[in-house]
């Protein structure tokens, strides 16, 4: 089976949900024997054309220049790359530009697309694209074929709101269990004496409510950011935070082993997003050893529940970065709880085979399935 995912900037991720989501499931899907293409911005630090047996297809992004009409323009340049090959199925993940290209996208393909995130929720506070963001949740569920929804919340909103049935399927990670502590000495930080936040420099994400609330207190210890800046918000905040030294940007982390070592060893991680749809980033947290500190939302406290703390506000930030502390016996009990969670309802194996029974099923009818000639990679990871 032949199966392209469009719809994020590309693997290896770069912190982002989608891209995070695409990572371990074209690894998965390829060790099942499927040819998966993911189409990526061109513009990503990873320039090869494949990646532990997953194909990478550069598409040209102008994002970074034209922000939302940039974006377009570049998934209309994957759209109309894979109109020109043959795939039996198409994976929408991060459906916000790209769903309003569903009438451009080719009509012989089976279209499924994971809808991560409800619009309305996502962007509650910027009013002026609400509008626009509403319209491609709508066209996302209107010219797909299918859908797949990773939270029940997101699941019932949309079965209720279209009147149209949504599978679900659990994100998956794996249980990180071998960190490096040498790592820290790179990062100029050291085990339980830095909190950290790991996150795609955006407006959206919160991280100004989060290191405003650094500001408001001290700790003795530092706190990392982890994100590219090479942006006009990036560079808004490195401006903004310049004088306080506790306050130490770093730029995107590619090894994932080294992402997952400084989440392991940090005292508290925030997890900044408003709407929950940036799940996969939290999982990982989850296992990785992270005493986590979120966003307050439904979507978070779904997957949450009692083992993290919560902030809504720059006060919140402030109080558990003062009180917080790793080796407490409620932090461990947190730690230990969403392990079992991860390990009961989120793991890889689980997800994979999910999203490939789920594709079978969709196929079961078809008398052509696409039977791609390729040596499989055993050895493909899901790191």
């Amino acid at each position: 089976m032949r199966v392209a995912i469009i719809g994020t900037r590309g693997i290896p991720n770069y912190y982002g949900a989608s891209e995070q989501c695409a990572a371990h499931l074209a690894a998965g899907l390829v060790k099942k024997g499927y040819e998966v293409v993911v189409y990526s911005a061109h513009d990503r630090p990873y320039q090869a054309k494949s990646r532990r047996s997953v194909f990478v297809n550069h598409q040209h992004n102008a994002g970074g220049k034209l922000g939302i009409a940039g974006r377009f323009i570049y998934q209309f340049n994957c759209i109309k790359e894979l109109r020109k090959k043959k795939f039996d199925i198409v994976l929408h993940l991060g459906y916000t530009t790209n769903s309003l290209l569903g009438w451009f996208l080719p009509k012989n393909t089976i279209v499924t697309t994971n809808i991560s995130e409800v619009a309305g929720a996502r962007f509650k506070h910027a009013k002026a694209v609400w509008p626009l963001l509403k319209l491609a949740e709508k066209m996302a569920v209107k010219y797909s074929d299918f859908l797949i929804a990773n939270s029940a919340e997101t699941q019932k909103y949309i079965e209720s709101t279209y009147r149209k049935k949504v599978s679900f399927i659990n994100y998956g990670v794996k249980i990180f269990d071998r960190p490096d502590l040498s790592i820290l000495d790179k990062f100029k930080v050291k085990m339980h004496q830095y909190d950290l936040l790991v996150a795609p420099i955006q407006v959206k994400n919160n991280i100004e409510t989060i290191l405003d609330g650094v500001v408001k207190t001290y700790t003795g210890r530092g706190f990392l950011v982890v994100g590219n800046t090479d942006n006009n918000y990036g560079i808004y905040l490195r401006a903004k935070f310049q004088h306080n030294k506790n306050i130490m940007f770093c730029e995107a982390v590619d090894n994932i082993g080294e992402l997952d070592s400084l989440r392991y060893y940090s005292n508290l991680y925030f997890h900044e997003h408003t709407a929950g749809y940036n799940k996969p980033v939290l999982l990982e947290a989850m296992a990785s050893n992270s005493v986590i500190c979120s966003a307050d939302n439904e979507f978070n406290r779904a997957v949450l529940g009692k083992d993290a703390f919560y902030f809504s506000n720059a006060l919140d930030v402030a109080a558990h970065l003062l009180h917080v502390n790793k080796t407490d016996t409620r932090c461990r009990d947190m730690l230990k709880n969403n392990e079992q969670k991860i390990k009961a309802f989120y793991s890889c194996d689980a997800s994979v085979n999910a999203h490939a029974a789920h594709f079978e099923s969709i196929l079961a009818k078809q008398p052509e399935v696409y039977q791609p000639e390729m040596v499989v990679d055993q050895e493909v990871s899901f790191s």
